[in-house]
């Protein structure tokens, strides 16, 4: 028996006050080895971040990522060191070989922290099995299938319009109410209200109605609120007898973010310890009620076969280069990724955008002097794609509101492959993660000009479209970029068209920025505006 072995024996606490030294000398031996050369290639950071991911955790967990990695990049340039062994790059050049097609490079530990029920498109690392799930997933986001769903988004924006109708009604009456959000009252000849947990409700309902075959009913409920399977197991393995309960199902997910992009930038062996923290064990909560979510969504619609064309449908016809279909697992984590990753960006970029609209009332005008022009007296309040898809003025607002909000801001983390990967000059070794975040590259001004900080739809017909296009990453770029892209820009060309028609808006502050949190997507806390009908 060792003397440390017969000291640990004789006392436990003796580990525990040995544990901090021991990780400190770890990291320090780190340091010095140098093993991914980043201090040799003299890439400078927060001091805390060479020793340790605990700075990146630290900044994570405060909801402000992407502004903090952004001050950092302004401050030592284009290479700023995150973590030990995390280098983040701040140009759009890096885009093209940090993402590339065919580089090899690979996912990060990062996305094991957004396990659910199983491996999905989104989370699993394997390069052939995303090849293998793409391959079954891909035919689901094709233009013509996506054109497939566009009654059901039109039905739920309807709903919503109907909602705001009776609302700025009242408003226009002087009226007010509660909507459980801080409530709505009329002043002026307006409805003041929230329009962020509307635009929650709106992209629930439709992806909720894509993706398991039913909405949840929160337009018309005018609440936040979905089923869950109490007891998973016995779904997934195909009984039907499922019991639920109901859950803040927004409220849910934003917990499920923040704690997963915070876990995920932790040292895999510190997670489990980190979990039983109260903050953490929350989030856990949170992944576990999510998975409920979409356990008792599917377990309902497989028991209610109905015939309809949406994701799910779609989900069950694909099928591998074997001829295999999803199993019953497999099928309801892929409708939970489609859940997840359509309704937090959509109902984030509709109330940045109006937001922005709302701020600038001059953008506002010409925006809704192109619909008028291009949809004339139409009696139907909710816009037809194919009237709008290729009205350039509404693509340029909705493309700048991606631009100054993505949702995705952060940088998304890659493994260098064998034989490593030069950026900008720069060679670095197998092994060593690399980022190149949105939130930066949205905003570098030798892409988008002098004014890059603030919202200006007209750069987009001003500047370079190749110039631009190349630092433009609402979707991320390469072979793990969103596969629901062409869904998502028609959801927004659809909300933004019909909502911009239809009212007015201005801000109730003008004078406060839109604040934010970020988790894993970066979104809005609040959207007060006051709203009216407009006289067509």
């Amino acid at each position: 028996m060792s003397i440390v072995d017969t000291l640990v024996a004789l006392n436990p606490l003796f580990l525990v006050a040995l544990l901090p030294g021991f990780l400190l000398l770890a990291h320090l031996v780190q340091y010095v080895i140098d093993p991914h050369r980043i201090r040799a290639n003299d890439v400078p950071g927060p001091f805390v971040a060479k020793f340790t991911e605990a700075w990146l955790g630290w900044v994570a967990a405060q909801g402000h990522r992407s502004e903090v990695v952004h001050k950092v990049h302004q401050k030592y340039g284009p290479f700023v060191r995150l973590a030990p062994n995390h280098v983040s790059i701040s140009d759009p050049e890096a885009l093209q070989i940090v993402y590339a097609h065919g580089n090899g490079a690979l996912k990060s530990d990062f996305y094991d922290a957004f396990f659910n029920i199983r491996r999905t498109l989104f989370t699993t690392r394997d390069r052939a099995e995303h090849t293998r799930k793409r391959k079954i997933v891909s035919h689901v986001f094709a233009p013509k299938s996506t054109r497939e769903f566009e009654p059901h988004i039109r039905a739920h924006v309807g709903s919503l319009l109907r909602q705001w109708d009776r609302l700025a009604d009242g408003g226009a009456k002087g009226e007010q109410g509660s909507d459980g959000q801080g409530g709505w009252k009329g002043h002026n000849g307006r409805v003041w209200l929230d329009a962020l947990p509307w635009y929650n409700y709106l992209a629930f309902d439709i992806i909720g109605d894509l993706a398991f075959g039913s909405p949840f009913g929160m337009i018309n409920a005018g609440r936040d609120y979905a089923a869950v399977a109490v007891t998973q197991s016995d779904a997934l393995s195909g009984n039907e007898k499922v019991t639920t309960t109901y859950i803040p199902a927004v409220q849910i997910l934003n917990d499920r973010g923040d704690f997963s992009a915070s876990m995920g930038v932790l040292p895999p062996w510190v997670r489990p310890l980190v979990r039983k923290l109260p903050w953490y064990a929350n989030g856990s909560k949170a992944v576990k009620n999510l998975a409920g979510l979409a356990v008792a969504a599917v377990s309902k619609r497989l028991a209610e076969p109905s015939g309809r064309t949406d994701l799910l449908s779609k989900l069950q016809e694909g099928k591998d280069d074997d001829g295999n279909p999803m199993g019953r697992d497999e099928l309801t984590a892929e409708a939970l990724t489609q859940l997840i990753a359509g309704s937090d960006t959509t109902s984030n970029s509709s109330c940045a955008i109006t937001f922005h609209l709302a701020a600038n009332p001059s953008v506002q005008a010409k925006l809704q002097q192109e619909l008028d022009n291009a949809l004339g007296t139409e009696d139907d309040p909710v816009a037809h794609y194919e009237d709008v898809k290729r009205l350039t003025y509404l693509e340029a607002v909705i493309n700048e509101g991606l631009r100054m909000h993505s949702t995705s801001a952060m940088g998304l983390a890659r493994i260098v492959p064998a034989g490593g990967l030069t950026v900008l000059g720069t060679h670095f070794p197998p092994g060593t993660v690399l980022s190149v975040p949105s939130f930066s590259i949205h905003r570098d001004k030798a892409t988008w000009g002098d004014d890059a900080d603030y919202y200006r739809p007209e750069r987009w017909m001003e500047r370079d479209p190749a110039l631009i296009q190349r630092a433009f990453n609402p979707f991320s770029f390469g072979p793990r970029a969103c596969i629901g892209r062409n869904l998502a820009m028609m959801e927004l060309s659809i909300i933004i068209a019909s909502v911009l028609r239809r009212y007015h808006f201005v801000l109730e502050n003008p004078d406060l920025p839109l604040d934010t949190r970020e988790g894993f997507l970066r979104k809005p806390l609040e959207c007060r505006v006051g709203l009216k009908r407009r006289e067509l």
